[in-house]
């Protein structure tokens, strides 16, 4: 495993590196989660494994230092994203994110598109509102989900027997988790969507098959924006099918550009 000192702070990202051929995958994670935990088979699948990888735990998540005076938002991440990047000596990636690490990727894509040669995300947030899990975070204040709340939720994952979320959840910041859950719930200033609609680098959203039915399955494309699905596979897609989301993420890397 690898750092990166995020330039004026003292805070440590921590990420693996796959070496490999071509322009880098750099995999950014969900809500809870860590792309240390979820990335690792997707990434090693037949599929994509020539390819060079990083897979990437963000603040307050996986092995990342996880700092009471960060802000936690979606932009910071996405700055945060942008200086590892940059440090990465390479002139472009192609950008990988799941659910709020979709919308994250998004961003990044939006204000330095010279970094980004293809985008590819899994069922994004791409408006206000949050999702299920958001949604139930912001139920509590932040004083209450550090109290009471963070604990609830890694009960109820081990009664589901989700033992993979349970894990991922023990280890995350409560405090990093209230702040983003609040940040994918209010949305940003220009929309997740909008800012997706905009680029001009080639976009993928993946969709999981027990995702549907979806209507952005549809919408998308009308924007220029590419959709897949993976079978077999809901939004938990990186564990309940690794290869699908490699074949599909190989097929868009792959793809003709339009």
């Amino acid at each position: 495993m690898k750092s990166f000192k995020v330039p004026g702070t003292e805070m440590v990202l921590r990420f693996h590196e796959l070496s490999g051929l071509g322009v880098p995958l750099v995999f950014i994670h969900g809500l809870g989660c860590a792309a240390s935990c979820d990335f690792p088979r997707v990434a090693t699948d037949a599929s994509l494994r020539p390819r060079r990888s990083f897979l990437l735990d963000l603040a307050g998540s996986g092995f990342s230092d996880k700092p009471q005076d960060f802000s936690y938002n979606l932009q910071d991440h996405a700055l945060c994203i942008i200086a590892l990047l940059e440090s990465l000596g390479v002139p472009q990636v192609n950008l990988i994110g799941h659910s709020m690490g979709g919308s994250i990727a998004i961003m990044v894509a939006a204000q330095r598109p010279d970094l980004i040669q293809r985008l590819i995300v899994a069922e994004p947030n791409l408006d206000a509102g949050g999702g299920i899990f958001s949604r139930a975070v912001v139920e509590y204040t932040e004083e209450e989900y550090m109290a009471k709340g963070h604990a609830h939720l890694i009960n109820v994952a081990v009664r589901s027997n989700d033992a993979v979320w349970a894990g991922s959840m023990s280890v995350a910041s409560p405090q990093a988790i209230h702040r983003q859950a609040v940040g994918l719930v209010n949305g940003e200033p220009t929309s997740w969507r909008e800012q997706l609609y905009n680029l001009k680098m080639p976009a993928t959203v993946l969709f999981g098959e027990f995702s549907l039915p979806e209507p952005d399955v549809a919408i998308l494309p009308q924007h220029g924006v590419h959709t897949a699905v993976v079978p077999q596979a809901g939004h938990s897609m990186m564990w309940e099918n690794p290869t699908g989301v490699a074949a599909a993420i190989n097929a868009a890397l792959n793809a003709e550009i339009l």
